[in-house]
């Protein structure tokens, strides 16, 4: 059986102390306020996700807003276009907002439909309409806000790839989370921020504004990441929660190919006595260049105590941190240079136990399908191997 990381318990008191800490450091470094009061409901894979959405979208009376980098093909991607497209026929305000480069694949009849329906379409940035600089500048962020009460976020795309339970390699690893709290505002803010920039109308006479109840006990924080020259909030989140670890950081990512400030960084958290544990793609990866960028790390990792495994059954999709068992980053946000500089990303703050320890389960039984990378083989390795490392060099900062 694989090793599995064991947080050591903590007295309620130190829990309430160290989620109190997080939440200061969040609020006076990001300067975002984080809010009480919220109700997350972890979903992994497309057996989870894809329902609950729907259910949420078949459902809506007044209001649908969503967002996503990838509407690709499938069954799934016409099961929500015929959503959108119903709710709008019963005059429900349906707005989509599609990444102009990562949903180019969408098939034409789905948009023909919805746009035929009332539902609102725009593109993010598509490429024959924006300067070279501003099409390096994604839009990552996946979120889906109905009727102002209910929100989804975290890694998943509307694709086939999606659908499944992460058997086979055609059925990719991710998680969502769905959102009821005052924490939808922010959900739905970077919905908003991003539309304001496709769209002239910004509301309209069916955003009713409404307040929140409160649904659970989870304190959370939404964090937006947007391209701009400097130090970015995505950026000092994450080195926040790798400073202020005392027992342990878990990493599950897509795709890892960070600076060499967020190397080190990881290494020193492992050198201070903190176990640090990353969960990455292996055979089935959608970008082999950027997971050559991050193996040309794994030695620097390893001879620091990180701990580097690799998901063997399909493309691992997750975007997920955990802290110490009391705090979880879920969204869109990989670990890399394109999400940290470049790409306008969202990220839930998480400070909540059971949350937590709901997304620590998960990352022990992703653990069992996967392999460690062992310090002496791995230096042992090819020489066309290390050669492709360093070929991808030149291009490490755009993946």
């Amino acid at each position: 059986m694989p090793e599995q990381a064991v947080a050591r318990p903590v007295a309620r008191t130190e829990v309430e102390q160290r989620k109190q800490r997080l939440r200061r450091r969040m609020e006076r470094l990001i300067g975002i306020a984080a809010t009480e009061g919220n109700l997350l409901t972890p979903l992994r894979n497309g057996d989870e996700i894809f329902p609950a959405m729907l259910g949420a979208v078949r459902t809506a009376r007044h209001t649908i807003d969503m967002m996503t980098f990838v509407y690709w093909r499938g069954d799934i991607a016409r099961q929500f276009a015929e959503a959108l497209a119903e709710r709008a026929r019963a005059g429900v305000r349906v707005r989509l907002l599609l990444d102009g480069f990562g949903a180019r694949q969408i098939e034409r009849h789905l948009l023909d439909e919805m746009d035929a329906a009332g539902v609102q379409v725009a593109w993010f940035r598509k490429p024959a309409w924006v300067s070279p600089f501003k099409q390096n500048h994604r839009c990552h962020r996946k979120a889906l806000i109905v009727d102002e009460h209910t929100a989804f976020t975290g890694g998943v795309g509307i694709a086939e790839e999606w659908c499944g339970d992460a058997r086979d390699p055609g059925e990719w690893r991710d998680t969502h989370v769905e959102v009821r709290g005052p924490a939808v505002d922010g959900i739905a803010a970077a919905f908003a921020q991003n539309w304001a920039e496709c769209h002239d109308e910004l509301y309209d006479d069916r955003d009713r504004f409404t307040g929140h109840d409160r649904h659970g006990d989870a304190t959370v924080q939404v964090v937006r990441g947007s391209a701009s020259i400097g130090w970015q909030d995505m950026q000092t989140l994450i080195r926040l929660m790798l400073t202020s670890a005392e027992e342990r950081f878990r990493l599950a990512t897509a795709y890892f190919a960070p600076d060499r400030y967020f190397i080190d960084l990881l290494c020193a958290t492992a050198r201070r006595g903190v176990e640090v544990e990353i969960l990455l793609p292996g055979p089935h990866t959608d970008q082999r260049a950027c997971r050559l960028a991050g193996q040309a790390h794994y030695t620097d990792l390893l001879d620091a105590g990180v701990k580097v495994r690799q998901f063997q059954p399909t493309m691992m999709h997750a975007k997920i941190i955990t802290v110490d068992g009391v705090a979880s980053l879920i969204g869109s946000t990989n670990f890399n240079r394109r999400s940290m500089d470049h790409d306008e990303e969202v990220m839930l703050a998480v400070l909540d136990e059971n949350f937590t320890a709901t997304l620590d389960g998960h990352y022990d039984e992703d653990v069992a399908r996967s392999v460690t990378i062992d310090l002496d083989r791995w230096k042992r390795r090819a020489v066309l191997q290390r050669a492709a490392e360093l070929a991808v060099t030149p291009i490490r900062r755009f993946l």
